[in-house]
């Protein structure tokens, strides 16, 4: 018994040396996470930075400008793919919303970006339509109904999910309505004349159900990881499970990369958490076995 309550007395002093080591430099990660600029283009040691003028002169208007936090005109009036007229604010109220900004006659790039959204999708266990809103809007104002119709059945053909059909909307609108809601996410486009297209950047942006902006994810495919977090914090803990409150926890997002990226010190501190729970499994089991042993003793003794 004394043996195992000496363990006991080890176990605790070590988990509060891990606990203690962990929280010493809390304010300095803190200023460290929350240090880059967002928009700013990370490099690795080695790297060369791409300025803007460096790009092709039909590519130096093109990107995202991060507005987070910042309120899309919930107001804007846009036609589904059916032709009906809606507002934007039909899709908020109670759930986030995933946002992609597409032109249905993109040749390539808004093709790649709809397919990867929806292979990224895919590993999720969260519902559209349930547990968030999937909507595309195209910013072209020669886009037509038939054209979303078409470019919403090729998508969900690629997601394979029943029932997404009434979550995923893909919408168009008049150029002033449309230009309001990319000028809110900070989504900067340029036609160009000689070629008939669109320059543009790609990605997705997450909106609380307030019609906030949350996140931005960049590229044409996105960790399924990443979209299930920024959906779970976009919904301010009203989606998800206790699992996904805890990678929150371990997992910082980060503006510059558009992405979640591990925090050293929180991981510290879960470790330190389960560690304490391996401790408390193992020391009780210790003294249950020590108690049955000598009640075993006694009534040995007793016969």
């Amino acid at each position: 018994m004394r043996s195992a309550s000496r363990r006991l007395r080890v176990g605790a002093a070590a988990l509060a040396g891990v606990l203690l080591l962990g929280t010493g430099g809390a304010g300095r990660a803190a200023e460290e996470t929350f240090a880059g600029q967002p928009g700013r283009v990370a490099t690795q040691p080695g790297e060369q930075r791409l300025t803007a003028s460096d790009r092709p002169a039909a590519l130096r208007e093109v990107g995202f400008d991060q507005k987070l936090d910042h309120e899309v005109p919930l107001d804007v009036q846009l036609r589904d793919e059916a032709g009906k007229p809606v507002r934007l604010g039909d899709y908020f109220g109670s759930k986030p919303v995933i946002l992609s900004l597409a032109y249905y006659s993109c040749p390539m790039l808004c093709g790649l970006h709809l397919n990867g959204l929806a292979s990224s999708l895919k590993p999720l266990k969260l519902e559209p339509g349930q547990d968030f809103e999937i909507v595309t809007v195209s910013f072209d104002p020669r886009d037509t109904a038939e054209q979303a119709a078409v470019k919403k059945k090729d998508t969900l053909g690629r997601y394979e999910r029943a029932g997404a059909e009434s979550g995923w909307h893909f919408l168009t609108g008049d150029a002033e309505q449309v230009a309001a809601l990319t000028e809110a996410v900070g989504f900067r486009y340029q036609y160009d004349e000689k070629r008939g297209e669109y320059a543009h950047p790609a990605g997705v942006v997450l909106l609380t159900p307030e019609g906030r902006v949350s996140r931005y994810l960049f590229g044409i495919e996105y960790s399924p990881r990443d979209l299930r977090l920024g959906l779970v914090e976009s919904a301010q803990g009203k989606i998800g499970t206790l699992v996904d409150q805890v990678l929150l926890f371990c997992f910082h997002y980060d503006p510059a990369m558009g992405r979640y990226s591990a925090v050293a010190l929180n991981s510290v501190r879960v470790g330190g958490v389960l560690t304490m729970l391996g401790l408390a499994v193992f020391i009780g089991g210790a003294l249950r076995r020590e108690s049955r042993r000598r009640t075993a003793r006694h009534g040995t003794g007793a016969s």
